[in-house]
């Protein structure tokens, strides 16, 4: 009994651990992000970006927690302006919000993106795009900040830093 208990436990974790994809009622699909995935879906942008690195033969980056905290500011506060753009409410620029939680090291550009579309799918666009593209290709890069804010609505603020 105790093993099922457990088992039945551990099942239940795992299906709150997912991601999920909806359709909205105008046929929009909508990627759901469960809040106990966030250090997942951190790694995988993490190794993601290390791997297009790594093929240019640049070096891999690292996850920094005060650029997470960064991202995830600006993530947030992106929604409540609902516009993406790298200005703050109050006016801050991403090397203001990037020092303001602490980061010392050479600060090096922020990507943005407003989308439904999962992490991957934005890293993609971002590649597409030349400016976003050198931001998370910048030779002197080491350190990454990356995180989101989901609405109810599904729509989902990414924020990726980069710095050095």
């Amino acid at each position: 009994m105790r093993a099922i208990l457990l088992a039945l436990a551990a099942a239940t974790a795992l299906t709150a651990c997912t991601t999920s994809t909806t359709t909205t009622g105008n046929g929009v699909r909508v990627y759901r992000i469960s809040a106990v995935k966030t250090s997942t879906i951190q790694y995988r942008m993490l190794d993601s970006v290390n791997e297009l690195r790594a093929a240019s033969g640049m070096g891999p980056m690292q996850l920094n927690s005060q650029l997470n905290a960064a991202a995830k500011t600006h993530a947030q506060d992106m929604s409540v302006q609902n516009r993406p753009w790298h200005f703050g409410s109050d006016g801050s620029s991403p090397v203001d919000r990037a020092r303001r939680v602490g980061y010392s090291g050479l600060y090096i550009g922020e990507t943005i993106s407003e989308t439904f579309e999962s992490e991957l799918q934005t890293l993609s666009a971002w590649m597409a795009d030349p400016y976003t593209r050198r931001i998370i290709m910048d030779p002197r890069g080491r350190n990454m900040g990356f995180s989101w804010h989901q609405e109810r609505n599904g729509k989902i603020w990414w924020v990726l830093e980069v710095g050095a």
